[in-house]
């Protein structure tokens, strides 16, 4: 009985995180994407169009791609209605506990996040062909993971049936989980940190969007796409690539359906993954700062050399960390040898 009771309140402090995990994804799907919906990307007509067909205050996207605007509407809109959905379960214990056991709760965050990725791409572009690019980078990312995923499965399987296992394993410490969670906390935050500011940046580009066509210049098109194409995408594909990545990220902390003996081994391998995924995340989106943050080349080195500078005394501080961790642990053997002796 009392292992039971263990056994019980180590399922419910599971749940209690992956609830809490699951709400901070809900909490920045429903922000963004009600931003979105509010102000969608392109801009608003200033004026009525001379058919009469559309009035100032429309959306310039719809006015020009109706069929383009409809895809972003809709899918920002499900991304929105989910997330509401999911606050409203989680909020109550009686709902969500069920919901998480069942991995229902983790299948519509992952839906959310796709039509997420999906309003990205039909509304941080005019362009059927960089739409087409961002669902291929998106798709190429999404079966990289999902090869990995496999590999990993196949090599499980292949040391199963070699080794197959005589007693059960033993639960890993306390410390280890953990540590553990607070690794897939950290990730979590991070990934809904740049997903967010990637989003809303990768809709309402800098330097904003032409409100009318009288320019010479398609109405709702980036300023900087026609003035300064080259900056423009640099930060336009930085950006996508971070705001990719991140998503990517939060989807591979769903999932929480393998076994208890490989979960373990489960947890280490895409733990590494998606730290190396929130590292090229987060260089990206260094990169989209310094292409979209001024027009001139000049200052664009002025902050990659900033940003190499910083990168540069994290480096020393944790190789100084690192040799000053040592000595100490030296000292500490010594010291207990010499208790021995």
């Amino acid at each position: 009985d009392h292992k039971d009771k263990k056994d019980d309140a180590r399922e419910d402090l599971l749940l209690e995180k992956r609830r809490k995990r699951l709400l901070l994804f809900a909490i920045l799907a429903a922000t963004i994407t009600y931003q979105a919906g509010l102000t969608p990307p392109g801009g608003f007509l200033l004026q009525d169009d001379k058919l009469g067909r559309h009035h100032a205050g429309d959306p310039v996207l719809l006015d020009n791609y109706p069929r383009r605007y409809n895809a972003f509407f809709y899918c920002n809109s499900i991304s929105f209605m989910l997330s509401i959905a999911l606050i409203i379960l989680l909020v109550n214990p009686n709902l969500y506990r069920p919901a998480i056991r069942s991995n229902a709760l983790s299948v519509c965050t992952a839906v959310g996040l796709l039509c997420l990725m999906g309003a990205y791409a039909t509304g941080s572009t005019q362009h059927l062909k960089t739409s087409i690019y961002i669902i291929v980078l998106a798709v190429v990312v999404l079966l990289v993971a999902a090869g990995l995923l496999l590999v990993f499965l196949l090599k499980r399987h292949g040391n199963s049936k070699k080794n197959p296992p005589s007693a059960p394993i033993k639960q890993k410490d306390q410390k280890g989980e953990r540590k553990k969670h607070a690794r897939r906390k950290y990730l979590m935050l991070l990934g809904i940190l740049v997903a967010s500011v990637a989003y809303q940046a990768g809709l309402k580009p800098p330097g904003g969007t032409w409100q009318s066509g009288d320019s010479g210049y398609e109405a709702g098109n980036p300023v900087m796409h026609d003035n300064r194409r080259p900056r423009y995408l640099v930060f336009f594909y930085s950006n996508s690539i971070s705001f990719v990545a991140s998503i990517v990220v939060i989807i591979m902390l769903l999932p929480q359906w393998l076994r208890k003996e490989q979960q373990g081994e489960w947890e280490k391998w895409s733990l590494r993954v998606m730290n190396w995924t929130i590292r090229l995340d987060l260089f990206a989106l260094l990169g989209a700062y310094a292409a979209g943050s001024n027009r001139g080349w000049k200052t664009s080195m002025y902050v990659v050399a900033l940003i190499i500078a910083v990168l540069g005394y994290f480096v020393i501080h944790m190789k100084i960390s690192t040799c000053l961790e040592r000595r100490r642990k030296k000292r500490d053997a010594e010291a207990a040898m010499g208790i021995i002796v």
